[in-house]
């Protein structure tokens, strides 16, 4: 069991005894609560949620006045999941294999609010010997977010049942090293570097795929999963969510109010994205990279989060296969048609 694995059952089993001494005592209502998310175009909805206070603003409407929202940067989900376990933050925006992973192991304790990107992500090497999967040897490295559990070490995993046989889902596990995507991409502009591949997201995705030498794509995931995959997604305990209804409504309301933002007035969504994040890529850059094919797909409906549920439960990563996508989101997403 590796070190990130041992804390993670760790948290999971110190948060299921917390749910359990729910009903003992009522939780208080929050005025103070903390939110997570990654570096890059993924995570655009959350900056312009901080940059315009847009969840302080639905909070008021709802009638929680004065609600301070902290925004916190992790390099990947593995990181974010482990300060939720811990209570350290209040609620994650990452992908659906942590979501999936800690819905099961806390027994339903924790569940998404609302999709926020379903963009796609892109397997690229450096390696001119690697042109398909079936290439990489034993010393080849991938780099991912979080190996295992991060989307895109499932759709690898995916990809290798599908390409080797359904037993051989974990071929290439063993390639695979954790790396935030920024870590990556700096991985990947160093020529002496060990990891010459990297499942990458966007804006990374553009940056290697510009300037690299030679580089090639190997997959990308609206290939291996048809009709694409919930990249990102906001999702907190179901404790916080019963103590905090007023909050998670407005998170909601406030992610709803940024993807509008994004797709009907994407310049200045973006302006506002680059003054909170401190991305420096320039504005007519970042416009011409979200006119990519998918890359506008900022979408609060969860999208093959059951092909990942399935996969995940077929090889015992989860013990129970949930019947719908709903038994692992909160009913603030119930009124989309989800997958």
């Amino acid at each position: 069991m590796t070190g990130r694995f041992a804390r993670l059952c760790v948290g999971i089993a110190a948060l299921t005894g917390l749910f359990g001494l729910a009903g003992a005592a009522q939780a208080q209502q929050k005025s103070e609560i903390s939110i997570t998310r990654q570096p890059g175009i993924f995570y655009m909805p959350t900056y312009i949620m901080e940059k315009d206070k847009l969840v302080e603003k639905q909070a008021e409407k709802l009638g929680l006045p004065n609600l301070k929202v902290n925004w916190v940067a992790f390099s990947g989900g593995g990181a974010a999941t482990d300060a939720l376990l811990s209570g350290g933050v209040d609620v994650l925006n990452t992908g659906v294999g942590n979501l999936l992973l800690l819905w099961d192991r806390t027994k339903g304790g924790v569940k998404g609010i609302i999709g926020t990107s379903a963009q796609p992500v892109t397997l690229i090497t450096r390696d001119p010997k690697i042109r398909s999967l079936k290439d990489y040897g034993p010393t080849d490295k991938i780099a991912v977010p979080t190996v295992r559990v991060s989307t895109q070490a499932i759709l690898l995993q995916i990809a290798a049942a599908k390409l080797f046989g359904p037993d051989q889902w974990s071929k290439l596990d063993a390639n695979t090293v954790q790396l935030g995507h920024s870590d990556a991409a700096a991985a990947m502009s160093n020529p002496s570097h060990e990891v010459r591949s990297h499942f990458a997201a966007p804006p990374f995705t553009f940056y290697e795929m510009k300037t690299l030498e030679d580089p090639f794509v190997v997959a990308d995931s609206a290939d291996i999963i048809p009709g694409g995959i919930s990249q990102a997604q906001l999702f907190t305990t179901t404790k916080f969510a019963d103590a905090n209804p007023k909050a998670v409504l407005a998170i909601k309301a406030a992610a709803l109010e940024a993807i509008d933002l994004l797709v009907n007035n994407t310049e200045k969504a973006v302006t506002m994205y680059r003054e909170a994040s401190g991305d420096k890529t320039p504005l007519p850059d970042l416009l011409a990279m979200l006119k990519q094919p998918g890359m506008m797909n900022f979408d609060p409906t969860p999208h093959g989060t059951m092909v990942f549920a399935a996969h995940l439960h077929k090889i015992g990563t989860i013990k129970t296969m949930p019947t719908s996508w709903k038994d692992y989101y909160l009913p603030t997403a119930h009124d989309r048609d989800g997958s």
